[in-house]
């Protein structure tokens, strides 16, 4: 297969599965060894496309995120949600430095805990979808102080690849209440720094392996994966509020049985 067609393909991976349940990151991570990929300059090209997909985000949010940033001196519900995405993000930040060389070089590396990964987060998210605790919270920018914080500890659970950002930080919402649609776009705005600094964090530890050469490739990763990260952002919380997340949950259930199957098979 030719570079630009994996760069097309690898973007719409990442645009498709960063926002919905269904984990970007074990996805790419899949398709790279199913591509024989060991380059690691593929590695680096995987953390620059995430950009795209963050300012997919921020497009589609700017107008009510704007509205908040210019709010903060005088409204306290600006300030409010302000607070609460700053104390879900923080979790993230501390466990992610942390251990982030443990991830990258141990839970990275194994195929295999990424398929179960998305077997077990399959079968949670099936369970909520299908016995939701009531909702009582249907505001995304109204949620709690504590609802916000343990959204954020769960989705530390996300640095275990298959486990899904967006996935972990759904399923807490819906545990603390909060119905699927607030839960969905919640997950949303908390992608928005935790991607952010990801992507500068692990920017900063691949710097020495960025290369001019790539940039044509990395561009049109990048374009890719802003495109279809704004048409999944688009339909995904009308999707959400008429489906659920039981589509999802089969997805990964699916993807990791036959992931699986491939592993198993093959040794």
């Amino acid at each position: 297969m030719p570079d630009w067609l994996i760069a097309i393909v690898l973007g719409l991976i990442e645009g498709l599965t960063e926002f919905i349940p269904v984990s970007s990151t074990g996805h790419l991570l899949l398709a790279k060894t199913a591509l024989g990929l060991t380059d690691p300059a593929w590695d680096t090209f995987i953390v620059l496309i995430q950009l795209g997909a963050i300012l997919a985000v921020v497009a589609l949010y700017f107008q009510r995120l704007w509205a908040v940033v210019l709010k903060l001196p005088s409204d306290p519900a600006a300030r409010r949600f302000a607070l609460s995405l700053l104390i879900a993000f923080l979790p993230a930040v501390v466990l992610g430095v942390a251990l982030h060389d443990t991830i990258k070089l141990i839970l990275f590396e194994s195929p295999a805990l990424i398929c179960w990964s998305l077997v077990i987060g399959g079968v949670v998210l099936l369970a909520l979808d299908r016995w939701p605790p009531t909702p009582r919270l249907g505001d995304a920018m109204r949620y709690p102080l504590l609802t916000s914080l343990v959204i954020g500890l769960f989705q530390c659970l996300s640095m275990i690849p298959g486990v899904s950002r967006s996935g972990a930080t759904i399923v807490g919402a819906l545990l603390m209440r909060g119905d699927k649609r607030s839960a969905a776009e919640f997950s949303f705005f908390l992608a928005i720094p935790t991607m952010a600094g990801a992507f500068a964090y692990d920017l900063y530890k691949n710097r020495d392996a960025i290369d001019a050469s790539h940039a044509g490739l990395i561009g049109i990763g990048f374009l890719v994966s802003f495109l279809s990260g704004l048409i999944v952002i688009r339909a995904m919380l009308g999707f959400v509020a008429k489906r659920g997340f039981a589509p999802f949950a089969w997805w990964r259930i699916v993807v990791g049985v036959v992931g699986l199957g491939l592993i198993y098979a093959a040794r």
